[in-house]
């Protein structure tokens, strides 16, 4: 007597899908909070925060499609390019406030690829997703929020897999390109990551005594780094080229030897540094701020006073500021340290002291002050621009969530201190290259917040950049510290 055998039926579809989302249900309910305060945000202060006179350069700059002799590259621009045919800030604002979460997803993606518990990567993702300083950023017409995302994109392909392939490294260094091409203190930035990887990459050629070497040998195992350094500088050659046509110079900005001058202006002495003639007349002339980016702007400051505008004396104050440098490292030093010792400070402080230390919520209606260029960006990218100003309840709702919800220096530090103690120690029986893991977004954290402030000042908006980063690494060097490895067969 035959038997009917019948193949075991495939598991259905609907039993699948909801064990997947089970594994995920804590980043999916922070991601559904997440998105909700950004709506919030949207409904409480309309159209967008837009600041003079950045976000206006960055709007003229998207309509006349051409690069500025000042401090905006062209990133920026080129996105809000695109968002042009809708003539709307309010759609930039939500793209913004998209690529927002999309930040917490791509650490959240990489964490659990790296074998994070769910609990654990979602952790992770709360000061990007849930701080009120990230709202109100990505709420503004300005530069940081494509910044940001860029850097983390950059970051999630490269350490996407254990054994960086010559593709991902190419798309890493486009995203890290378009970084620099948004904010210029990512071009270090890339030079930096260049650095670990290679140095990432000896390390696993040669390994520790005893250990057997990677199969990839000779030049075939750099083929990603030059691949990322080739698809990395290519974008920037070619922005520099179609700035030179338009200014006369080859160079991704105009005001980097600006920027460099006036971090000098708090410490520089000429009777120490001893400029030649031509530069003896950018020495600090008496005129006294309280921060070093106040400089580039006082009109009484020696660059202001130079005919031209201080724009055209770009080479020369670079080759002043590092004159300046040279003669007194140390000056500069103490300068860059107590103004990045200000993001470890548990009240926020006003540096400058004209400004609202840290990015707030509050109640009223802002006027745009009466500008040529803001009628003409009215005119020509979104009729409906006006201030902002404040709706309730939802603005109510911001006002009160923004004091609990806001990462305090001190926590910031910690967050930096577990990801350098993961960089720096090993955990005996740990594999391999967890340490190497945890390096390379924790030093990128580290140049994001340093590096602002050693080419200009401190900035509140210029922490913000770091702390993803930071809370990637921290969590990677948690991991490797805290978890036990598996036990060798």
């Amino acid at each position: 007597m035959l038997t009917d055998v019948r193949p075991a039926a495939p598991p259905r579809p609907r039993r699948i899908v909801p064990a997947a989302l089970a594994d995920h249900r804590v980043f999916a309910v922070l991601l559904v909070l997440a998105a909700a305060l950004r709506v919030v945000t949207m409904l409480g202060y309309r159209p967008a925060q837009l600041y003079w006179y950045d976000s206006f350069t960055y709007l003229d700059t998207a309509v006349r499609l051409k690069p500025s002799a000042a401090f905006h590259p062209i990133g920026y621009p080129l996105l809000l390019r695109v968002l042009w045919p809708f003539h709307s800030v309010e759609l930039i604002a939500a793209v913004q406030h998209a690529m927002g979460l999309a930040i917490g997803v791509m650490i959240y993606a990489l964490l659990r690829r790296r074998s994070l518990p769910g609990w654990g990567a979602a952790l992770a993702t709360v000061p990007p997703l849930f701080d009120a300083s990230f709202l109100r950023l990505e709420h503004s017409v300005l530069s940081d929020t494509l910044f940001i995302f860029l850097i983390v994109a950059g970051l999630t392909t490269l350490m996407w897999s254990p054994a960086l392939s010559a593709r991902a490294a190419t798309g890493a260094g486009l995203l890290f390109a378009a970084a620099a091409l948004t904010r210029t203190i990512a071009l270090p930035l890339l030079l930096l990551v260049l650095l670990v990887l290679a140095v990432q990459r000896a390390g696993r050629r040669h390994g520790r005594p005893g250990e057997r070497p990677g199969r990839r040998r000779g030049w075939r195992g750099w083929r990603p780094l030059l691949a990322m350094a080739l698809a990395g500088t290519l974008p920037l050659a070619a922005y520099a080229a179609w700035y030179g046509a338009h200014h006369g110079r080859f160079a991704l900005s105009g005001a980097d030897g600006v920027a460099l001058w006036a971090r000098t202006m708090t410490f520089a002495d000429c009777a120490v540094v001893k400029p030649p003639p031509e530069l003896a007349r950018l020495c600090p002339n008496g005129t006294v701020m309280d921060a070093a980016s106040e400089y580039v702007w006082a009109p009484g400051a020696s660059l202001n006073l130079l005919p031209g505008g201080r724009f055209a004396h770009n080479d020369a104050a670079r080759s002043f500021a590092l004159r300046a440098i040279a003669a007194q490292p140390s000056d500069y030093l103490r300068e860059v340290v107590e103004d990045t010792s200000i993001a470890f400070s548990w009240t926020p402080v006003a540096h400058p002291k004209r400004v609202v230390p840290a990015v707030g919520f509050g109640h009223g209606d802002w006027p745009l002050p009466e500008q040529p260029l803001i009628d003409k960006v009215t005119r020509e990218y979104d009729p409906d621009i006006r201030g902002l100003y404040s709706v309730r309840p939802y603005a109510d709702v911001l006002v009160a969530y923004q004091y609990p919800a806001y990462l305090r220096g001190p926590l910031l530090g910690a967050i930096l201190l577990v990801g350098a103690a993961g960089a720096l120690l090993r955990r005996r029986g740990a594999r391999p290259g967890t340490r190497r893991a945890v390096l390379l977004p924790w030093a990128t954290a580290a140049a994001l917040l340093v590096g602002p402030v050693a080419v200009l000042d401190f900035d509140h908006r210029y922490v913000l950049p770091a702390v993803p980063v930071a809370c990637l690494a921290a969590a990677l060097a948690l991991r490797s510290l805290l978890v036990r490895p598996p036990a060798r067969e």
